[in-house]
């Protein structure tokens, strides 16, 4: 089961974000910001039903319903670290990421949506 995150340092989301915007990102960089952003997540639509996942940094469960204790769950998000860093921040409509194929969101309660942007 994924473990709580917890949001980063607010000086190294800065900058970070700065590297991101600039395309000099690293993968320390994207592996900060996407846990940061799912800590966000988690406590803005707290709750266990639906698993977003950004592999290979982290995944979580949020939202709440339905919760999910064994194997592959019923509701799942995944995208990639720059997609998931984009919609986020809100650079990166959601609808527009599933539309575009960039997120894959399959089961209930999977719309992020109404969480967005984090930060």
């Amino acid at each position: 089961m994924p473990s709580r995150l917890r949001p980063a340092d607010p000086v190294a989301v800065a900058a970070a974000l700065a590297r991101v915007e600039a395309d000099a990102a690293e993968r320390a960089d994207l592996r900060l910001l996407t846990k940061h952003f799912l800590a966000l997540l988690e406590e803005r639509a707290p709750g266990r039903s639906v698993e977003v996942r950004v592999p290979p940094y982290a995944a979580v469960q949020v939202i709440e319903g339905v919760r999910h204790t064994r194997g592959t769950p019923p509701a799942v998000v995944e995208t990639d670290a720059a997609t998931w860093i984009a919609v986020a921040t809100g650079r990166l409509a959601w609808a527009d990421a599933v539309d575009g194929g960039q997120v894959r969101a399959s089961g209930e309660r999977t719309d992020l949506a109404p969480y967005l942007p984090l930060g």
